[in-house]
């Protein structure tokens, strides 16, 4: 029996990543002076690295102006990525950065069917409480609330290190059967299946065909019925629902892989 959704964030609770971290993170480089800017091909390969002060580091081994100590990359990349957060939270509140079609339906009618809700991202926590503080609080319905949040700073390792759903689930006191992760990328993906958690792939915009191996569905997002991977029972009009997951899930002993 599925109890709980956890869902990542970036590509999946919204897409956020071209028009909202990327230009995050050119308004940091701005604000410190740097000549440096990410445009959206370069930023879609800095995103196999996971985490923003990675991609930072990984960025400076091939620009000139980084400092050379990797003590002195490593402040850098904490201030610049301080600079980054602030940036992003003010485009959040600018509304810039929405939740993915067909999200809000499917968190409201988890939690009118009394399922728990949880985040498991290596997003930075204030990012989170950002989009949090932007989308749900001060709502007129006070059923929707995410009873464990995990974000980069409570993890040693983040994904696809499967570290982010182990503490998700412990939190949860929930056996891995028991939930179902929302995933965007192959490695989401891959951290939710080393933690045994079955997961559901939502295509976004910079993983749009990437090979996903083990989920019980892969679709093009949660409005759409159509294109999805096992199709479902009713592909016509309208958005993915609840009882669709649950019979995702409830079928997922039967599904190995889809790309």
């Amino acid at each position: 029996m599925l109890e709980a959704l956890l869902w990542d964030v970036d590509g999946t609770l919204v897409e956020s990543e071209r028009d909202g971290h990327r230009v995050a993170f050119n308004r940091a480089f701005e604000s410190m002076g740097l000549p440096w800017r990410w445009d959206e091909a370069h930023y879609g390969t800095l995103l196999r690295i996971t985490g923003g002060r990675e991609r930072l580091l990984a960025d400076m081994r091939h620009r000139a102006e980084a400092p050379a100590l990797p003590g002195e990359r490593e402040a850098l990349a904490r201030e610049l990525h301080r600079h980054k957060n602030a940036a992003y939270a003010e485009l959040v509140h600018a509304g810039v950065v929405s939740l993915r079609a067909g999200v809000r339906e499917l968190i409201d009618e988890a939690a009118a069917a009394g399922l728990r809700l949880g985040i498991a991202t290596t997003t930075s926590r204030d990012n989170v409480e950002a989009l949090l503080a932007q989308h749900f609080a001060g709502r007129r319905s006070d059923s929707v609330r995410f009873d464990v949040i995990v974000c980069g700073e409570d993890v040693a390792a983040k994904k696809p290190d499967p570290e982010v759903y182990q503490r998700a689930l412990a939190a949860l006191q929930l056996a891995p059967p028991r939930a179902l992760a929302l995933e965007d990328s192959p490695g989401g993906v891959a951290a939710a299946r080393a933690a045994e958690v079955p997961v559901l792939v939502t295509r976004s915009a910079y993983f749009p065909d990437d090979t996903v191996e083990g989920a019980v569905a892969v679709g093009p997002g949660l409005h759409e019925r159509r294109g999805w991977t096992p199709p479902l029972r009713d592909d016509g009009a309208g958005r993915v629902t609840l009882a669709d997951l649950l019979h995702w899930h409830a079928c997922m002993e039967n599904v190995s892989q889809f790309g």
